[in-house]
């Protein structure tokens, strides 16, 4: 009986191995742990590897081809079979260090399919398949091969084939910049080489008709897809192709003028994953922790030498021509950094400006202060041909005391953020990173704003290809080693990284609240923010620079702030980042009964709770901040006044929270009345619900202590 039992449990041990789908099977499938989201691969009858995605059994991504072109050996396209397949289930739950919520449940089945050549030289293909509860994706993984070391790759080709004509908000698939409005059309109507000539950037390249991600639909049947990637490392950044006569879209990758292919990577490597996230309703968009899970668990360990914070700082006021980067006039010939320029006297970063900055923070519960203009190279930064060799980021201009500032921040409990604009010439910058970086850990400086404004140089390569990829990441692991936090302008986009690299702390990459002082086109419109909060915040926190309370813009007669101001006050909450910068300048904060929700929102949150949103329309957050037990809600709309309605039942039970609420007045609109705001309060429980009306561009700000 004994050796029988152990020969039953030798049989169901190796069953246990076996792979779920034989040789001869040319489908597969998995399911997400609650059933909902399902992926199934097929192979084709000539052996060209596929997939269909499936929600609640309808599908909603048809039958869509997988394959690459390579530069020096035969492309990835057909002629496979499916060697092995294996499955398994994770359930995680992990920490974030900071964030939008403190635990995350990574939650997932996978499916593993291995693929190979049905003819010589018989090379193998992996593919990933994940299935979540809140969306899917895969990832190609490409092993050894014989005789060969390095993959040159032309392009990816994976279609994903829609089921209908969604309404799409986009924007193009630019090869430089992410910085345009959103457009909402449906996907037969896309036309992003329309966008090629920005009236308002220094420089575009959109080569054909694609978009770039997150790219986010909505079906006729009110089904909500984005469509995005994460963890971009060593690769080009994937823009989608679209074809609108036949609904389909076909990852295109970012490519470079300067080679003849879009990746090069050795042997064995694995791509960044694809990812649709899919949601009933437009709020779990939002909620949705696809794109962080999809990458690798903390390698920095503590990170607490970084805090989440507020800041101020001389920024604003060199956008509405208050003051200028640059501290003086460079004599015309002059050779580089040789003659020290002529003081114009409008130079911003001063040390007494500065000192202005941190007395202003430390007065007012903001944690950092931004000092921009501050280093020598300005004054050379003329044009975008001769930009190398021109910014020298431990120099200061001699009107600002480098060292004294920090010292007078530090006496102050106030956190100096540095600032380093490369004008895009990434080489220059790499140069003096380790320099750079010990400078500020010597000073206590712990973040770093990076700014890549122009054309990269060398000529030819662009923001989102293999190259500027790997730069952006070689910053990041640099910065970590002296502790310093990057906080990137004019990126790559977000993909999640920042789990792996929590010093990834926020970043630009989308149209930011500058244009509002400086654009041609009239500034953000709007509807701009109600649909940020659905796309571009999908991939991670944003850089927004919120705060503005002059919303007439009197330095800049033809420009204004279209929201009220009780919506500055609510993207406090709705736009997240652990760093939220009071954009204006410390003057117009004077007096300002409103600024005390400023003064009070916190920045980093034990949970986030999407209350209700409509793509492009409106969003309701609330957020418990940590440490405190307070919660803060905003809410946001677009040229619609409109009327939202709020249950306070995310509060917990038995307490009483003393509600402080800054709302649109009976008269507020962004355009003839933005500062109408009315602040009230009242006791909120649990129990608790209310409506409010958001005037149009309006807002609404609240907080809630116990």
């Amino acid at each position: 009986m004994k050796n029988l039992l152990l020969f039953c449990c030798l049989l169901l041990l190796l069953a246990g191995c076996q792979p779920s789908t034989n040789s001869n099977s040319k489908t597969t499938s998995v399911t997400s742990p609650s059933g909902n989201n399902q992926i199934e691969f097929q192979l084709s009858s000539d052996g060209q590897p596929g997939y269909l995605v499936k929600h609640n059994s309808k599908i909603i991504i048809d039958s869509s081809l997988m394959g690459f072109d390579f530069k020096t050996q035969k492309g990835f396209i057909n002629n496979f079979k499916i060697k092995n397949t294996s499955t398994e289930t994770q359930k995680e739950t992990w920490e974030m260090p900071w964030g939008e919520q403190r635990s995350v449940l990574n939650h997932y089945s996978q499916l593993k399919v291995e693929l190979e050549e049905s003819a010589p030289p018989h090379r193998p293909w992996n593919i990933y398949f994940r299935a979540y509860d809140d969306g899917v994706a895969f990832r190609y993984e490409f092993p050894k091969q014989e005789g060969v070391d390095t993959l040159f790759i032309l392009d990816e080709k994976t279609q994903f084939q829609l089921t209908g004509d969604p309404t799409c908000w986009w924007i193009p698939g630019d090869w430089d910049i992410y910085e345009h409005l959103y457009s909402t059309t449906k996907f037969s109507e896309i036309n992003a080489v329309s966008k090629a000539n920005h009236p308002n950037l220094a420089q575009t390249h959109i080569p054909e008709n694609s978009v770039n991600t997150p790219m986010t639909m909505k079906a006729d049947d009110g089904l909500h897809l984005s469509f995005h990637e994460a963890n971009l490392t060593d690769y080009a950044g994937m823009t989608l192709k679209t074809d609108t006569k036949n609904l389909l879209m076909t990852s295109s990758l970012v490519g470079s003028n300067i080679r003849d292919y879009k990746v090069k990577r050795a042997l064995p490597f694995k791509t960044p994953w694809r990812t649709i996230q899919i949601a009933d309703q437009a709020k779990d968009l939002i909620a949705s922790k696809l794109i962080v899970n999809l990458n690798e668990p903390n390698k920095l360990g503590d990170v607490s030498w970084f805090k989440p914070k507020k800041y101020v700082g001389i920024w604003w006021e060199m956008h509405i021509d208050v003051a200028r980067w640059d501290y003086g006039v460079r004599e015309e010939n002059a050779p580089k950094q040789a003659v020290p320029p002529k003081p114009h006297g409008k130079h911003g970063a001063t040390t007494e400006n500065a000192m202005r900055y941190i007395d202003f923070a430390a007065k007012n519960n903001i944690g950092g202060v931004l000092v921009e203009g501050w280093n020598r190279g300005w004054e050379l930064w003329i044009g975008f041909d001769d930009r190398e060799d021109v910014f020298d980021f431990v120099t200061p201009y001699p009107d600002y005391d480098l060292k004294k500032v920090a010292d007078y921040a530090k006496s102050k409990g106030v956190e100096m953020i540095m600032h380093h604009e490369t004008s895009s010439t990434p080489r220059t910058y790499s140069k003096q990173l380790d320099t750079a970086y010990a400078l500020m850990k010597s000073l206590g400086m712990h973040s770093v704003k990076t700014g890549y404004v122009g054309p990269i140089i060398p000529k030819g390569e662009y923001h989102h290809g293999q190259w500027m990829v790997n730069h952006y990441r070689k910053v990041l692991e640099t910065a970590a080693k002296y502790q310093v936090a990057i906080n990137a302008h004019e990126p790559i986009k977000a993909t999640g990284i920042r789990r792996t690299l929590p010093n990834a702390i926020s970043r630009e990459g989308l149209r930011g609240q500058e244009f509002n002082a400086w654009a041609s086109d009239g500034g953000n419109p709007p509807e701009h923010l109600p649909i940020v909060a659905f796309t571009r915040m999908l991939s991670g926190p944003i850089d927004f620079t919120p705060g503005a309370f002059e919303m007439s813009l009197k330095t800049k007669p033809n420009n204004q702030i279209n929201t009220t101001l009780a919506q500055q006050l609510a993207l406090y909450v709705v736009i997240y980042s652990p760093i939220q910068m009071a954009c204006d300048l410390p003057q117009n904060y004077e007096n300002q009964p409103a600024f005390q929700f400023i003064r009070d929102v916190g920045v980093d949150w034990e949970q986030s709770i999407v209350l209700d949103g409509e793509v492009g329309d409106f969003v309701t957050i609330a957020r418990e901040e940590r440490g405190t037990g307070n919660w803060f809600v905003g809410s946001i709309t677009d040229e619609n006044k409109r009327t939202v309605k709020i249950n306070f039942d995310f509060l917990p039970e038995g307490k009483t929270f003393k509600a402080k609420i800054y709302k649109d007045g009976a008269n507020a609109h962004y355009k003839t009345n933005p500062l109408d705001i009315i602040i009230e309060e009242e006791n909120i429980d649990k129990n608790t619900i209310k409506e409010f009306v958001l005037g149009e561009g309006g807002g609404l700000a609240i907080s809630l202590v116990e």
